[in-house]
């Protein structure tokens, strides 16, 4: 997937693909930054917040650095049947925004069409999982207190300014789930300064940081956050470990009441882990990983609304295409599909990452492109391009070709 907003980011951070992610820290500022309203502005953000049953800790709000509970902004709404579903009370979150505090919405992609495909977009580009949380500070409040994240972030100022520090590591490559805490801020300042609409900055795991917009007077600040999760060597183990299950010497009891059968068993289950291990190495833990995430959620197709006129492709990883002796093969979300070897091009198009128009696809393959795109949805790897998610690619890029969505 060839998105725009990947390619702006890169170019911001003088990077050439996913590879300096987690290495250190980088700023920089988008040559075009016109698309940013398109990915979120405020209005679109209370937008969200009012319209959904939303709760701690996906929605919250901070006030001098301290979160406030719940009952502050968020009540329940009661329907004429008696159900109770806490929404926000806009009025109150209203309120707080003019005296001046932070509002946090986790996970904004898991309601927002255009940011779903952006996060996808950066999912095949880093080929690791990534979610974005919204974070919009009023008038002089401050943002959380110094902190470090057990993940990489890329960070996109969408509108306003915020003030910010940025720390080097004080603990190498620390965890969620580590052998030591880390709570020692480190004294090394990477960056201190004003991040402004347009730039954009990534801090690497474990660098503490913390943003204000203390002494800044009226206004405000919106930045989205993309969390980024790279795999480490513990995770390979850890799916190593349940790879063992397959093998019977692993599912027995460890017998350590028989001496004589205790030796023996140490010794094979020891030999029989080295065996894995040199079987199923890191590079085969990561392209499992990438082969059986099922899909995200996404509409349903109901064949009697209509045929669709356009489909994308919404695996959560980069399907695989494996051309082989007068088939091709499609790995993807847990699944292999086996088609005729002449579906291959239109396969690569529908499978692009890109808005599909089946009708231009079609005259451009020669194939059945109709009925390829029925498999693939049905199967989940495609879904039929909606007016709402057709926004994070017409609104983001130009679509090019005569088989693109337009």
């Amino acid at each position: 997937m060839d998105h725009p907003f990947v390619r702006a980011v890169e170019k911001a951070l003088g990077w050439d693909g996913p590879g300096a992610l987690g290495t250190t820290f980088a700023r920089g500022a988008l040559d075009e930054p016109e698309f940013l309203g398109k990915l979120l502005s405020p209005n679109k953000l209370l937008d969200l917040v009012m319209r959904r049953s939303l709760t701690t800790p996906q929605f919250r709000i901070f006030h001098e650095g301290a979160e406030l509970h719940s009952g502050r902004y968020i009540n329940p709404a009661v329907t004429r049947r008696g159900q109770a579903i806490p929404m926000a009370d806009m009025r109150r979150v209203g309120s707080l925004l003019n005296s001046g505090c932070t509002l946090v919405l986790d996970e904004i992609d898991f309601f927002d069409p255009v940011m779903e495909v952006v996060c996808r977009a950066l999912q095949w580009w880093s080929h690791e999982l990534v979610q974005v949380n919204a974070y919009l500070t009023t008038q002089e409040a401050s943002g959380f207190k110094l902190h470090w994240d057990d993940h990489d972030v890329l960070i996109v100022q969408l509108a306003g300014e915020k003030s910010w520090e940025v720390r080097g590591a004080s603990r190498s490559v620390p965890m969620y789930r580590d052998s030591a805490p880390n709570i020692e801020p480190s004294e090394e300042i990477v960056w201190q300064g004003t991040m402004k609409a347009g730039d954009v900055m990534h801090i690497p795991r474990g660098f503490w940081h913390q943003a204000t917009r203390r002494d800044q007077g009226d206004g405000y600040s919106l930045h989205a956050t993309f969390g980024i999760v790279k795999r480490a060597g513990v995770n390979w183990a850890a799916w190593l470990a349940d790879q063992c299950r397959t093998d019977e010497a692993f599912r027995r009891d460890l017998d350590r009441w028989n001496p004589d059968q205790w030796d023996r068993q140490q010794e094979a289950l020891v030999q029989t882990v080295g065996r894995i291990a040199a079987e199923l190495p890191p590079a085969e833990f990561l392209a499992a990983r990438e082969r059986e995430r099922s899909s995200a959620r996404h509409v349903p197709f109901i064949g009697s609304f209509g045929k669709p006129d356009a489909v994308v492709c919404v695996s959560e990883f980069e399907p695989t295409l494996r051309d082989c002796s007068g088939v091709v093969e499609v790995i993807a979300s847990g699944k292999k599909l086996t088609f005729a070897a002449k579906a291959a091009p239109a396969l690569r198009l529908l499978l692009s990452g890109h808005p599909v128009n089946i009708a231009a696809a079609a005259a451009d393959t020669g194939v059945d492109v109709e009925h390829l795109a029925e498999i693939l949805i049905e199967e989940e790897l495609c879904t039929a391009l909606t007016p709402e998610l057709s926004l994070g690619y017409t609104e983001l890029s130009t679509a090019a070709g005569s088989s693109k969505a337009r």
